[in-house]
Formats: structure tokens, C-alpha cells, sequence
């Protein structure tokens, strides 16, 4: 898949940081974003938009990321159940990575990603 034509979910619930990932989104050229602000509302929502990929925070209230892919995995709809994942965190802990890795996610990106690196992890992700 061409990474500009990728519709792409951001979750995270830090403004400063929602729109430092966008516009470096934007930088790589993907222009069709959708943003929320935590997990509980980007469910909502994911099934509606059927994205190529989702960047989600980690640690967000009420729900976060990793509570956001178990359920995005649980649901019925393949198409939205196996949608591709990168998790952005500032978190890098050992426990941390360890517990989102079993979830099936195409990557995960210590923040904040410079636009190389993330711009390798989509493509990367898309790919496959």
C-alpha cells in the first residue's frame, strides 16, 4: 500500500503530543488522520472508519492503549480486529514492550519518533 493513501487512527490523550504526530504525519504525506484522545473513544469510532493503521499511546485514561488493542482484537469484524498497530510511547520499559508484543502490533516507537523513524515503521507496517 502506497503510505499515502493510509487512513490512520492517532490515540493519545496529550494534546502537544496528538499534534506533534499528526503534523509529522502530515510531513510523511498521509493526510487522511483521524485523532482521539483515548482508547474508550477511538473504539467507537475505529469501526466506522476502518483504518489502515493505528498509533496509540500506552498509558491514557479512561482506556488505554493496551486495553484499546485487546478490545480492537476482540472484536467480530476481521477487517477491524486485525488492523495494524504501532504503539507510541514514552514508556520504554522492558514490562511495558513485554506486554504489548503478544497483542500482534506491527511495531512499537519510543516518543517522540523522529520523522525517519516513524515514516520506516508505517511503511514497514503496511507492507506486510
Amino acid at each position: 500500500m502506497d503510505i499515502k493513501r493510509a487512513r490512520v487512527v492517532v490515540v493519545e490523550d496529550e494534546k502537544v503530543m496528538s499534534a506533534y504526530i499528526l503534523g509529522t504525519l502530515r510531513r510523511i504525506g498521509i493526510l487522511d488522520l483521524y485523532a482521539y484522545p483515548d482508547g474508550a473513544s477511538a473504539l467507537r469510532e475505529v469501526p466506522k472508519i476502518k483504518p489502515d493503521l493505528i498509533l496509540t499511546d500506552v498509558h491514557m485514561q479512561p482506556m488505554g492503549g493496551i486495553e484499546f488493542v485487546r478490545e480492537l482484537r476482540s472484536l467480530s469484524d476481521n477487517q477491524i480486529s486485525n488492523t495494524k498497530v504501532i504503539f507510541l510511547s514514552a514508556d520504554s520499559s522492558s514490562a511495558t514492550v513485554g506486554e504489548v508484543l503478544p497483542l500482534g502490533v506491527a511495531g512499537y516507537v519510543v516518543k517522540p519518533p523522529s520523522l525517519n523513524l516513524l515514516a520506516a515503521k508505517i511503511e514497514a507496517a503496511l507492507r506486510d
